[in-house]
């Protein structure tokens, strides 16, 4: 379910969603996507976001928020995202946007979406508060970005029961990618120093290698951490019939398959 609702709720980091919140005076890319994402929140401070989203470095956070909130809403945000991520969408599956199994694929999709416990998982209840759309391609966008958020909170849960912080979790992502840490895009702006003593910290605690890779310990604990996750993330499916389920699997390997071919055009 991770690799089929991933591609659908992403689309709001897409070019297209980026000049939507440019056009409204936003100054580049990330503070589009600190005032997409973190408008269900409402006026959060710089320091709430940063708790909730997990995983940005000191400081990144507050770099965008609350500058962001001079230059729109979070209601206004959370309408240009919604409207910009529906079009990406609806561009990428092409005919099947129009199809009637789209509508049913979207109502299955938002039943699971809406099902799930929010206990914990802040983003999600946040994102639970907005009314889920009537148009089916949006509904289904908004259905996969409740997916994706509860599972994220939930992965937020699973490295902080590991003992995992947000730069931690980008290191060990980049080395189950196979490559450096200070090559991965989350991390190669850091300060050289700062990533060393990420690095050298996993290392004491016997996940990283002298040479910065990873070690059986390392490797074995992402993928607890990553098992955990899928745990976590399994209560949101939960509302549907096993039948229903595979139906909304089947609908969205064709969505999956559309966006493909279409990419490849």
């Amino acid at each position: 379910m991770f690799e089929l609702i991933e591609p659908i709720a992403t689309v709001s980091f897409s070019k297209v969603v980026t000049e939507a919140f440019l056009a409204l005076g936003m100054r580049n890319y990330w503070d589009g996507y600190f005032a997409g994402r973190a408008a269900p929140l409402g006026l959060a401070p710089a320091e709430v976001v940063h708790a909730v989203f997990y995983n940005f470095a000191d400081g990144e956070v507050a770099r965008h928020v609350p500058w962001v909130w001079g230059k729109t809403t979070p209601e206004e945000a959370i309408a240009v995202r919604e409207r910009s991520s529906a079009t990406v969408l609806r561009r990428g599956i092409g005919v099947l946007a129009e199809a009637p199994g789209l509508v049913r694929v979207a109502d299955l999709a938002a039943r699971a979406a809406v099902s799930a416990p929010t206990e914990g998982r802040a983003l999600y209840a946040a994102l639970r508060t907005l009314d889920v759309p009537a148009e089916p391609v949006a509904r289904l966008w908004h259905a996969a970005t409740l997916l994706r958020e509860h599972r994220g909170d939930g992965h937020n849960a699973a490295l902080l029961a590991h003992g995992i912080g947000g730069t931690e979790a980008h290191v060990l992502m980049a080395l189950t990618l196979g490559m450096r840490a200070e090559k991965f895009d989350r991390l190669h702006h850091l300060p050289t120093a700062r990533l060393a003593a990420v690095v050298d910290g996993l290392r004491d605690r016997g996940f990283v290698d002298a040479v910065g890779g990873f070690t059986d310990a390392g490797r074995q604990t992402r993928e607890r951490i990553d098992a955990l996750t899928d745990e976590l993330a399994a209560p949101a499916y939960d509302e549907l019939s096993a039948d229903e389920l595979d139906e909304l699997i089947a609908g969205l390997e064709l969505i999956a398959a559309a966006r493909y071919k279409r990419s490849d055009d």
